[in-house]
């Protein structure tokens, strides 16, 4: 595992997505399988599917298949740690400018952060819940999504798919 260290995992993304997940930054799990979300005890497959936004539930492997759903993932930062606290203050407001320049690119309708503490480092706002923001790129509108990491005890699988189903019927409506 310590070798996928510093990897880069591809972005699973095109243009015009009805929605661009965005973690903080590929584990090590991700960046040795290159899949996102590959860790064992992350909860963004079943949370996504739970959600309704996928018929079933997908394995990691899958995520290509995203793309026909009109979904895709990306990263903050896009270099691999075994912890998101490994990340410099730098690394994330770096990663938020780069962020931006690929949204304005890709042009997806919402870009879903997951993670609260992820977005207010990225984009420097100390004020951000979770749940839509009033910040866009262009005609991308931005939705603060729980992180599915296993270690966010603050958030249930179910609590989560709550708040990932709002983001769908948002997404579905637009």
């Amino acid at each position: 595992m310590e070798a996928a260290r510093d990897r880069l995992v591809p972005d699973v993304a095109a243009a015009g997505l009805r929605v661009l997940f965005c973690g903080i930054n590929p584990g090590l799990m991700t960046a040795a399988t290159g899949h996102h979300f590959a860790r064992p005890g992350n909860r963004f497959w079943p949370v996504l599917h739970l959600s309704g936004f996928t018929p079933r539930l997908m394995k990691p492997a899958e995520q290509g298949e995203l793309l026909s759903y009109g979904l895709g993932i990306t990263n903050v930062v896009a270099r691999a740690s075994a912890r998101a606290d490994e990340l410099s203050a730098e690394e994330y407001r770096e990663g938020g400018r780069l962020l931006a320049e690929r949204i304005t690119l890709l042009r997806p309708r919402w870009l879903a952060v997951l993670g609260v503490t992820a977005y207010r480092a990225a984009f420097d706002d100390r004020k951000a819940q979770v749940g839509p923001q009033e910040r866009t790129f262009g005609e991308t509108r931005v939705w603060v999504l729980p992180n599915p990491s296993g270690l966010n005890a603050h958030w249930t699988a179910a609590t989560m798919a709550e708040e990932f189903g709002r983001l769908r019927v948002a997404a579905e409506g637009s």
